[in-house]
């Protein structure tokens, strides 16, 4: 057979274009290439393009090199059956080729689609229209997830384009201005900037005007902001005028949000020096994101403050200088209420409400927050407490809560009581349900989640409503209330989200009379296909409806990954994706050579190894795998490109010896989004870095800005000069890296900056023993975020009343502060029984007249109940609530008990099924060993892997070696220390193949996935928020904890 190319594939196809297809056409393509001393038949003719067309998508630098050897004929035909044919088959003569899968295959591969950049770039301007190779350049830019504008690329981009392709390719640019690197935005700045400056007319240049006209503003859009301050301040007056008289100035200026107060000041002098009138409200409306900067309050009228509040709402969108922002809100909402009080300006005020104190809100009538509920819905960013403060002024206006007016409150529904949702009545929760307030159901907590259910669910009419409970809200739905009910059917649960438990449930009840196609097609169902289902599916069906478990891996656990491979393996295993070889036993890692290679990596470093849960002496084989398949180097960007997420992975000596400068550049981006470096691998990220970009004294804004949250590994002294430097780009990084302990000298070193630039004005004077202490100040608790854990507990104490009242949740949301501090900040030290008793002490209630959304509410607290408090909660209550007390950890003892009252829900432990043991977590691990001991072992993956850390070891220990194997790779890797070292050496070698993902002997039988046991009652769960409870207290129980540990 002869060597196939490119090149031969494209004179084919140019040959065929232009000539019809006769039974001697072939005879002519023969006689062209054996002119050419290319000898083939019809058959390996037919083979050579299949195989080359396969190959090609593995092979991207090889066919980089191919396409930069083609003449022009060759790529013109190339760019035409890539770019613009429409054909979904090639037919060359009887060999029909699907050509519309293999160019959708093609722009899916990130390293082709990286060639077919590199190639464009490189010949396409000088073989076609300029204005067709940006089209060219566009598709694949905006196709591809990864990004190809690396600032050494942009030099290859042409500096001599006519007017309309360089417009094009400028739009193309700004549409992808999110998505490339502070460097790389730079140099595309200094690309359009070289042609811009070259049209402007340089006989009338000299050194006071500038090159920047109205059309270069216009051209240069969000690259506006990377002009020099003295540029800006050179621009003609008369250009500034004609820019922002054009209409779609205020678009533009409303996306600068990465422009810095100095920019925005000086644009917003020239404006006022052209001729505007910077206090009319057309002139306001036009600043776009610049009204985040104004700075001229001096004898403004209130209405004037009310347009620039108004014009405010969009500041929250700026990548930095919220405090700044804070700062000029607070100061025009003073001047909007001169002469006029709070109830009076309320909704004029725009979302510099959100700045109001508690006690403000606290003061203002329920008349003016019915008045302003139209501009109050609409606002973000409130606090929690600020939701029920409005909510509760909002309903005692409205004295009656009805569908009508829950659907005006918006975002403020979410400060409703539990209790008070819980009285309206059946139908007009349903509306609400349906209606327009839906949008708001994510926000609502658990408990008020349980509160909605609960009353539609003791209506009778549930039936109908399940239908239009869409989303995550459906998570809430408890299963004893699904067995209760019936009609399900496979289109009604698409649009939402189930547990595990649910989808065990629903899958075995429908697949009575569904077709697997109709149910696994849903998405979400695919949770509750077991691995018997798996192990009895037709091979045809299986094989038929693999592509829906592919498309929903991310739904699957991994035990249930695990079975899809062994079935898949069983049935085909010569053409099993290459990435479910991770899922079975290591060896089989083996197979995973030459060829199969690429796409193994290309799709485990898209899927993620996390999802697919390998234990850690397998990742390490799967590692070494990834290795070899790289020929133990990432060398450059295509490397990188295959990679994917695997590079979160590799090994600290991989990177620090294997890994070239040029795939560090290209990496750099994926590695900010790795979410488990260990501390080995940064610090041989920050090895390359230094390699790659010099000591980080020379660092400019832009490489400070792209190297992000790795500042954190730099020396103290390093981060005292990028903070000296670049204050507020230091400000903005550390905003994105939260609490992490490796994070501490940034902080450090954040804090000494922001303090040291404003130290001596915060003298306190509010106390005697404070005359002495510098006082935090409202400015400097919301630059510095977590860094606030920095202020000593004397300054915490000497922080002015009115400063803690506005800074109250940004404070709460600090999570590093020690108990001196807490204490300093009001929040007294409370154990779980003491709030217990301050609930019911303060909702009149006992343990036994609880509603299951009041055992949602108080979480963590039920913990600390005793036997007999426990036994006395109603069985109907607890059986709504369960799957959220099955997210507790709570103690041995106490997981007792709930397992008591669990068995008074679904009857005796040893008849639980698998979605029962879904649906009650942590209770669980309170089985006492002849009932662990009882279960068959097709029920051990069942088991949620919080509930397999609770068992405790002298009880772990009597599982047979059979019922260990079974346990699945996730839940084995759930096995502690002090659990192992009960178990013999049979169990442990069971435990061992568990983790390896290896086959069980036999699939065992499933009992039945889930119904109703004799004497059950269904009750949905929820809490409200109650008088009595500190602020941050009250966060906690309201805050919506997703059933994460529920596997979605």
């Amino acid at each position: 057979m002869f060597h196939f190319s490119c090149a031969a594939l494209l004179d084919i196809l140019y040959f065929q274009s232009s000539n019809v297809w006769t039974a001697d056409l072939l005879t002519k393509v023969m006689a062209y290439f054996h002119a050419q001393k290319v000898m083939f038949t019809l058959g390996s003719l037919q083979m050579s393009i299949k195989s080359y067309l396969k190959n090609l998508l593995y092979q991207p630098r090889q066919l980089l090199s191919e396409l930069q050897q083609l003449d022009q004929q060759q790529f013109q035909t190339a760019m035409k059956y890539l770019f613009n044919s429409k054909k979904e088959h090639l037919e060359i003569g009887n060999i029909i080729l699907d050509w519309g899968k293999t160019r959708e295959r093609i722009f899916q591969s990130p390293g082709v689609n990286r060639t077919l950049f590199f190639v464009t770039l490189d010949k396409c301007f000088l073989a076609l229209s300029a204005l067709d190779c940006v089209d060219i350049l566009s598709q694949v830019l905006r196709v591809s997830a990864v990004n190809y504008l690396q600032p050494d690329v942009i030099g290859s981009l042409p500096n001599l384009l006519l007017e309309d392709a360089f417009r094009n390719l400028s739009s193309l640019f700004k549409d992808l201005y999110d998505r490339t690197s502070a460097s790389t935005q730079r140099a595309l700045y200094g690309w359009m900037k070289q042609i811009l400056q070259k049209s402007y007319n340089m006989s009338e240049f000299n050194e006071s005007t500038s090159w920047v006209s109205a059309e270069s503003l216009w051209i240069l859009g969000r690259y506006m902001v990377h002009l020099p301050l003295e540029e800006i301040l050179k621009i003609s007056l008369n250009e500034i005028r004609l820019f922002i008289s054009y209409d779609n100035a205020t678009k533009q200026l409303d996306t600068v949000y990465d422009i810095t107060p100095e920019l925005a000041q000086a644009l917003l002098e020239r404006i006022n020096s052209s001729g505007f009138d910077m206090r009319n409200t057309s002139t306001i409306y036009r600043l776009g994101l610049l009204v985040c900067f104004y700075d001229d309050l001096e004898q403004m009228d209130a209405a004037v403050a009310r347009a620039l509040l108004h014009q405010m709402i969009k500041c929250n969108q700026l990548r930095g200088f919220q405090a700044e922002v804070h700062e000029l809100k607070s100061q025009l909402l003073n001047i909007a209420m001169q002469n006029q009080t709070l109830n009076d300006t309320l909704g004029s005020l725009s979302d510099a409400v959100v700045g109001l104190t508690s006690s403000q809100l606290e003061s203002l009538s329920p008349e003016a927050v019915h008045n302003a509920v139209a501009t109050l819905n609409q606002v973000s960013g409130w606090a929690k407490s600020q939701v029920m403060i409005l909510s509760s002024k909002y309903l005692s206006y409205e004295k009656v809560l009805s569908f009508y007016n829950v659907s005006q409150m918006g975002a403020l529904v979410t400060g409703i009581g539990t209790r008070s949702l819980h009285s309206m009545s059946p139908r007009e929760l349903a509306q609400i349900i349906r209606g327009t307030t839906s949008q708001y159901l994510s926000d609502l907590s658990p408990a008020q989640q349980q509160g909605i259910l609960r009353k539609i669910a003791a209506s009778g009419d549930f039936s109908s409503s399940v239908k239009d409970i869409q989303g995550a809200f459906f998570k809430e739905v408890s299963l004893s209330g699904l067995w209760k009910q019936s009609g399900y059917n496979s289109s009604m649960l698409k649009e939402k989200e189930l547990r595990s438990s649910q989808a065990l449930y629903l899958y075995e009840l429908l697949s009575k009379e569904n077709y697997p196609v109709d149910l696994v097609s849903t998405g979400q169902l695919v949770k509750g296909v077991t691995c018997q289902l798996f192990e009895s599916m037709d091979t045809d069906i299986f094989l038929n409806n693999f592509k829906f478990f592919e498309m929903n891996l991310h739904l699957l656990s991994p035990y249930q990954v695990n079975c899809l491979a062994w079935k898949f393996w069983k049935v085909s295993n010569a053409s099993i994706p290459p990435f479910l070889l991770l899922a079975l036993p290591s060896e089989y890692l083996e197979y995973v050579t030459g060829p199969l290679c690429v796409p193994f990596l290309e799709r485990v470093g898209k899927i993620g190894m996390d999802l697919l849960n390998p234990s850690l002496h397998k990742r390490d084989v799967v590692l070494q795998k990834v290795q070899e398949c790289l020929n133990s180097s990432v060398a450059d960007e295509y490397d990188v490109d295959l990679l994917g997420n695997l590079i979160c992975h590799l090994p600290p000596a991989f990177l620090h010896g294997r890994m070239s400068l040029k795939a560090m550049a290209a990496a750099l981006h994926q590695f900010k989004l790795c979410q488990k470096l260990s501390h080995e691998q940064k610090t041989e990220i920050k090895y390359k870095l230094h390699q790659l970009y010099g000591s980080s004294n020379n660092w400019t804004a832009q490489t400070t800005l792209d190297v992000g949250p790795f500042i954190v590994m730099l020396s103290r002294e390093e981060l005292n000069i990028l903070a000296e430097k670049f204050p507020d780009i230091i400000l903005q990084i550390a905003k994105t890296i939260g609490p992490l302990s490796s994070a501490e000298e940034l902080l450090s070193a954040v804090f000494e900056s922001v303090s040291s630039s404003t130290g001596s004005a915060r003298l306190s004077l509010s106390r005697a023993d404070c005359l002495r202490t510098r006082a935090p100040s409202s400015n400097e608790i919301i630059k510095l975020g977590e860094a606030n854990i920095f202020w000593s507990v004397q300054e915490l104490k000497c922080m002015d009343p009115g400063t803690f009242d506005k800074n109250v949740e940004l404070l709460g949301g600090v999570s590093g502060f020690n108990s001196s501090q807490l204490t300093a900040l009001k929040e007294k030290a409370k154990q779980a029984r003491a709030i217990l008793q301050g609930f019911l002490d303060d909702s009149g209630q006992t343990i036994s007249t609880l509603k299951s959304f009041d055992l949602v509410g108080l979480g963590a607290v039920l913990c600390a109940l005793n036997s007999t408090e426990i036994t006395s909660i109603r069985t109907v209550e607890f059986s709504a609530a369960i799957a959220r007390i099955g997210l507790l950890f709570c103690s041995t003892p106490v997981l007792r008990q709930f397992k008591k009252m669990t068995e008074s829900v679904f009857g005796a432990a040893t008849s639980w099924n698998g979605s029962i043991l879904q649906e009650i977590g942590t209770i669980a691990g309170a089985l006492n060993e002849d009932e662990l001991k009882a279960f068959d072992k097709s029920l051990m993956p069942y088991f949620q892997p919080s509930a397999i850390r609770h068992i405790p070891p002298e009880i772990f220990q009597a599982l047979s070696p059979e019922q260990i194997a079974n346990l699945g790779p996730e839940n084995s890797a759930m096995v502690t220390g002090s659990q192992r070292e009960h178990l013999d050496a049979s169990q442990l070698q069971s435990l061992g193949l568990a983790l390896d993902g290896a086959r069980s002997s036999s699939p065992g039988t499933q009992s039945t996935a889930g119904s109703p046991q004799e004497g059950q009652t269904a009750a949905p769960s929820g809490a409200p928020c109650l008088s009595g409870f500190g602020i941050w207290l009250c966060a906690v129980f309201t805050l919506p904890l997703p059933f994460s540990t529920l596997n979605g």
